[in-house]
């Protein structure tokens, strides 16, 4: 284990920001009918985005879940670790489930303030270029915002390597 004390100020301050987002984001457990929003629970521009969603969620629809948390293996077993890793996923109640860029879409329709970008993200045929720019910013996620210092599962030394 790292001794907070250990860290520079940059690696306190982005385990810090990760810290306190988590805690402020209602869980599956507060909002029972919501969706869940499963993003990078280590990854500060994952949790910075979150909490942006959750600002703007007025109507207390989406839960958020860290991939790294057990319940998401538990309620979605077919999406696997690198699933997780490579995109943010929301599930519905009924258990619909879309990934990457079809999230942002989805959270488009759900979020009323998000309402005014819904008609560009629905563009026939643009959705192979809004995959493209998600998966773009995704590869690079660690090295916009940074990661947490205790990122012990070795997925953040990967995304620093691309």
């Amino acid at each position: 284990m790292v001794d907070s004390s250990d860290r520079s100020p940059e690696e306190q301050r982005g385990k810090t920001v990760v810290e306190q987002s988590l805690a402020a984001l209602p869980t599956p457990e507060q909002l029972p009918d919501a969706d869940w929003v499963v993003f990078d629970g280590q990854c500060v521009f994952c949790t910075r985005q979150v909490s942006t969603l959750h600002r703007l969620d007025g109507g207390k629809r989406l839960a958020f879940i860290s991939l790294h948390d057990d319940r998401v293996t538990e309620r979605c077993p077919d999406l696997t670790h690198e699933m997780l890793m490579e995109q943010m996923y929301v599930i519905t109640p009924d258990d619909r489930r879309f990934g990457g860029a079809e999230a942002v879409r989805y959270l488009t329709r759900r979020l009323p303030v998000l309402w005014i970008l819904a008609p560009l993200l629905h563009l026939p045929l643009t959705m192979p270029l809004w995959h493209k720019l998600y998966r773009w910013i995704a590869n690079r996620r660690y090295r916009i915002a940074g990661k947490v210092d205790d990122c012990d599962s070795g997925t953040c030394d990967l995304h620093f390597k691309k």
